[in-house]
């Protein structure tokens, strides 16, 4: 620390005491009231400055993401709900998708569809897809690239769904291009 910054220091301690005194001076008749006030804000900043210093080491459970641990290799943390999510780009554009084993191709919700550029309205919807939820109308097409990490495919099928879902599904059509899909310590990792 050098004469310049003990001379700020000092300015902001003074500033800070002249600041505290006059709130204390204007409030005095109230005193009880100023000290719950002012420990009530000082827990509030020691609480947003401990959130802020744990943020990296509670980022992975209150935000699981995947990671790119190297060349065809991706490791994505299960989140809260039991499930697998993993964000694509597709032409360009990002689009979140559950990881599912059970579904057979790769199905886009309507609005991830048009975030990839495809018109879900002007599609011709000629397929059929039992879900959860039923049986729903689909439609195939084609994505001209998409890009998971360092991972690209380009002329890739997927269907299009008519009906609404809460996300795009990643299905075994995609899946099966890797050489291996493991669940290991809450962690899915793809390998190709």
């Amino acid at each position: 620390m050098d004469s310049e910054d003990i001379g700020r220091l000092a300015y902001l301690l003074l500033l800070g005491v002249a600041l505290g005194g006059w709130f204390v001076a204007e409030h005095r008749h109230n005193l009880g009231r100023l000290a719950r006030m002012a420990l009530a804000w000082g827990l509030i900043f020691l609480g947003v400055i401990a959130a802020l210093g744990l943020w990296s080491d509670i980022r992975d459970d209150v935000l699981p993401r995947q990671k790119l641990l190297g060349a065809g290799l991706i490791e994505v943390p299960r989140s809260p709900d039991g499930h697998y999510y993993l964000v694509a780009e597709l032409n360009g554009a990002p689009v979140r998708f559950v990881v599912d084993t059970g579904a057979t191709e790769v199905v886009l919700s309507p609005q991830d569809a048009r975030r990839a550029g495809i018109d879900p309205d002007g599609l011709a919807y000629l397929g059929r897809a039992r879900t959860a939820n039923g049986v729903v109308r689909t439609a195939r097409v084609r994505i001209d690239e998409m890009r998971l990490g360092d991972i690209v495919e380009r002329d890739l099928p997927v269907s299009v769904t008519e009906g609404e879902m809460d996300g795009s599904l990643l299905g075994m059509s995609y899946l099966r291009r890797f050489d291996s899909i493991e669940i290991r310590d809450g962690k899915l990792i793809l390998r190709r």
